[in-house]
């Protein structure tokens, strides 16, 4: 799913309100910023695990979380006092385990009234479920006191999992008749077509077909008309196939203006083309963060604004 910037000011407002208790039970409870509780009822309140009314969160996948597999957890103060989330995990069904914080150890304080945007680590999809489900977000919530542990449901609020979930299944699929990968770059003049290697490797035990390559918003395919947005390939992978097959793909930059560069998210992933047991998909393959540098510094040669 391709998002654009705006994407993020749209779906920025958080909608989806869950848990039932309040926002001052949790401070009683735990000792939140402003008074500390009494000894009374720090040892007679009971546990909350729900969030407060005022407390929102929502899942999203803004365009930087693609490559890296990676997604944010917001989490929206609307109370009238602070609140400090430490550990956090996301679980659901189409995830084979839970995702939790890019940084481990790392604690986020918001204030009443404010949000933060909490990276979580996205692991394998798991492929014996649907592309449909519902995520739940767990947290805990620290005071001055202690702290607890919280469940809360958590939308996906661009809608980025159950294609997610799709996608990944459909590249473990082929990855039973071959793995594709992005295994060499050589740059060129400006002018000249670069060259971006692929390779697909049959693994000798499925069969299927790579159909092509579509261009990105930073790349395009050098040796295709200017309206056809897809490098054919045509290469089909059989049981019998064990040799692995190398394809040069001629580059030029989409785009010449030098934010595409300094602000790219997805330009180096592309949408690849298949076909499984007579049934057309499309997947995507990131060039890998040592590509996607020396394809970048190309392209700002190539147009003439590097350094």
């Amino acid at each position: 799913m391709r998002t654009s910037p705006a994407h993020r000011s749209r779906h920025g407002s958080l909608s989806v309100q869950a848990g039932i208790a309040a926002a001052a039970a949790i401070a009683v409870a735990l000792g939140f910023v402003g008074c500390a509780p009494s000894p009374t009822v720090a040892t007679t309140a009971a546990p909350i695990r729900t969030l407060p009314a005022a407390v929102t969160v929502e899942l999203a996948q803004l365009r930087a979380d693609v490559a890296p597999r990676q997604a944010q957890l917001r989490v929206g103060n609307g109370s009238d006092a602070a609140i400090t989330v430490g550990e956090v995990s996301v679980e659901d069904p189409r995830l084979d385990g839970p995702a939790t914080r890019v940084v481990p150890d790392r604690v986020s304080t918001i204030p009443a009234g404010g949000s933060v945007d909490i990276r979580v680590q996205l692991p394998p999809v798991a492929c014996s479920t649907s592309d449909d489900g519902d995520s739940d977000a767990v947290l805990e919530l620290v005071g001055e006191s202690g702290s607890v542990e919280v469940t809360a449901s958590a939308p996906d609020a661009l809608g980025f999992l159950a294609p997610l979930h799709a996608r990944e299944c459909l590249q473990e699929r082929m990855a039973d008749a071959a793995t594709l990968a992005f295994t060499g770059f050589r740059p060129s003049a400006p002018g000249e077509p670069a060259t971006l290697e692929l390779t697909v490797t049959p693994t000798g035990t499925g069969a299927g077909t790579v159909v092509g390559l579509e261009r990105t918003n930073l790349l395009d395919f050098a040796a295709t008309p200017a309206e056809d947005e897809v490098f054919p390939l045509d290469i089909d992978v059989s049981a019998a196939e064990a040799e692995p097959v190398v394809v040069e793909i001629p580059l030029v930059p989409f785009r010449c203006d030098p934010h595409a560069v300094q602000e790219d998210k997805r330009g180096t992933i592309f949408d690849v083309r298949i076909e499984l047991q007579g049934e057309p998909g499309e997947f995507e393959l990131f060039v890998g963060d040592e590509l996607r540098g020396r394809i970048l510094t190309w392209v700002a040669g190539w147009c003439g604004f590097a350094s």
